[in-house]
């Protein structure tokens, strides 16, 4: 036998049986992955919160939530927290604006500063916080034990959001339809409204809604500065922790569940209203 007759290499694991095995188990294994690491830390653990919040049934879940003193917490939470995203959604697109469109010294430093938040430990933030904004203010400005304060914490642990969010789709837009306008004599909060704002309204939503929900489950940057008083400045989450340091387990589970589900209520709102701004009659 020659060489050009030599008989086949067979057994090879690049046969087409052994690749379409392959795809077979890359289809199965990577979302079944998926599954399981989403389970393990979202769906198990929300679901031990569910029997702990409904432990003693309907009932005891809603006299849970409708304690005064928690009942005042949870609508404290929830102003505060729309009162933060309408200022931080205003505030963040004009810091994306100048980080994008305009040129200056130290702008690589501000970028910077942005993300700060992310990277800082939110009882650290509250602390800084304190001292900035507390009784021994250098500004002269107490807003120690303020909902004035808690809307301060807030804006600063959510502020990177609305900065984000806006920014990488301001980078890619294209300024031609903006010089045509100006061309033709629009004047810039007209070229703005008319032209940028519609291509940045879903942008602006989606870091709407992720500062919404971080300010409503936000603890850290507000144990120094709220004053955590019940009535006026405890928030849902220091009155889950005072529930807990009491021994109120299960009210406690009920009031972390109402708060998880305005948050998922209010994200799927904002989901809906985004892909309706997507379309192409908003677009």
């Amino acid at each position: 036998m020659t060489l050009l007759e030599a008989p086949p290499v067979t057994g090879a694991p690049t046969t087409p049986r052994w690749r379409a095995a392959g795809r077979v188990a890359a289809r199965v294994g990577a979302p079944g992955t998926a599954v399981v690491y989403l389970s393990l830390l979202v769906l198990i653990p929300l679901a031990a919160l569910s029997v702990a919040a409904f432990h003693g049934g309907w009932s005891a879940f809603w006299a849970g939530v409708r304690d005064p003193e928690s009942w005042a917490a949870l609508k404290l939470t929830v102003l505060s927290a729309l009162v933060v995203v309408v200022v931080n959604t205003i505030a963040g697109t004009a810091i994306a604006w100048v980080l994008v469109r305009d040129q200056f010294v130290g702008k690589r430093v501000v970028a910077s500063l942005v993300d700060l938040p992310f990277a800082l430990p939110t009882i650290v933030a509250g602390l800084t916080l304190l001292t900035l904004y507390g009784p021994n203010s250098p500004f002269h400005l107490d807003a120690a034990g303020t909902r004035f304060g808690v809307w301060i914490a807030l804006a600063f642990v959510t502020l990177p959001f609305s900065v984000r969010a806006v920014q990488p789709v301001l980078s890619e837009l294209e300024r031609d339809a903006e010089d045509a306008a100006s061309s033709l004599g629009a004047r810039s909060p007209t070229v703005f409204r008319r032209i940028v704002l519609p291509s940045l309204a879903p942008a602006m939503l989606s870091g709407a809604m992720l500062a919404f929900a971080r300010a409503m489950g936000e603890y850290g940057s507000l144990v120094f500065i709220s004053g955590d008083r019940p009535f006026a400045t405890e928030v849902a989450s220091l009155r889950i922790f005072g529930l807990y340091e009491n021994g109120q387990n299960n009210q406690a589970a009920a009031v972390s569940l109402a708060l998880l589900s305005l948050s998922l209520v209010v994200l799927l709102l904002g989901g809906v209203l985004r892909r309706r701004l997507t379309r192409p009659e908003f677009g």
